[in-house]
């Protein structure tokens, strides 16, 4: 049975000589696995929508196991992003958490909005660190990891100057930092974003600036928490570390 659906290309391998395999994010049906016969040859009318971060509409035979890609239309293409290394990093990171994080065929339209309005601010030239550390905040939720964000995660209060504890699994107040000789130090502003970025709409992201001091402990923040928490090895995130490290000698 042939079914249309809007999808975004967040995994794509090579199948024999001519084929592939895309893994789709999908408005309807969350993330499907799809076979697109003869991808690979040049002249296929499959090659362009079957490209990593292509966003379309897709008609797909669906079957028990793995669907096919019958054909497919460019929505939008995401230019930017494939033209610029540092930017190809960020959405590789960003789609490859989406794949190793969420579960096949469970349809989620607010999931598929989120890494759309992403890939998408990524395109337009918003800061892609901010970007990075609110979509890696928001899969929180989905890998079914709470951080305790709007109290002291030790004694529950909501004043004070706060720190931010791995194994208390979240912010701790500076009374009791001593429960966590290991806690992060982090700015006012640090504190504020990562809530901000845990429960706002990305929707209404206006241009937000960030100082690189309070950029750094987020990062650090995040990385810490997703490293101890998430069970998850990215391959993409080496990709992403090394891109950094270069962009930051040039």
């Amino acid at each position: 049975m042939l079914q249309k659906c809007e999808g975004i290309v967040i995994r794509t391998t090579d199948y024999g000589e001519t084929n592939k395999i895309i893994t789709l994010y999908t408005r309807e049906w969350g993330k499907i696995g799809v076979m697109a016969r003869g991808a690979k040859k040049p002249n296929s009318r499959l090659s362009s929508i079957t490209q990593l971060f292509t966003h379309g509409y897709y008609l797909v035979q669906r079957g028990s196991g793995l669907g096919s890609v019958q054909q497919g239309e460019m929505i939008t293409s995401f230019r930017a992003i494939g033209e610029d290394i540092f930017l190809t990093a960020y959405a590789s990171y960003i789609v490859e958490l989406t794949d190793k994080s969420t579960d096949d065929k469970k349809p989620d339209p607010f999931h598929f909005e989120l890494l759309f309005q992403t890939l998408n601010y990524l395109n337009e030239g918003y800061d892609p660190d901010i970007l990075r550390n609110i979509y890696e905040m928001k899969m929180l939720a989905v890998l079914g990891l709470h951080p305790i964000l709007n109290q002291c995660s030790v004694c529950g209060s909501t004043d004070g100057l706060f720190s931010f504890s791995i194994r208390e699994g979240g912010i701790i107040c500076h009374r009791c930092l001593d429960k966590d000789p290991y806690h992060y130090k982090l700015l006012p502003s640090s504190v504020k974003l990562l809530r901000l970025f845990y429960f706002f709409d990305l929707s209404r992201l206006g241009n937000i600036s960030v100082k690189q001091e309070t950029k750094d402990e987020l990062k650090a923040v995040i990385s810490a928490y997703y490293e101890e928490y998430s069970g998850l090895y990215l391959k993409s995130k080496k990709f992403l570390q090394s891109m950094e490290k270069f962009r930051n000698q040039l």
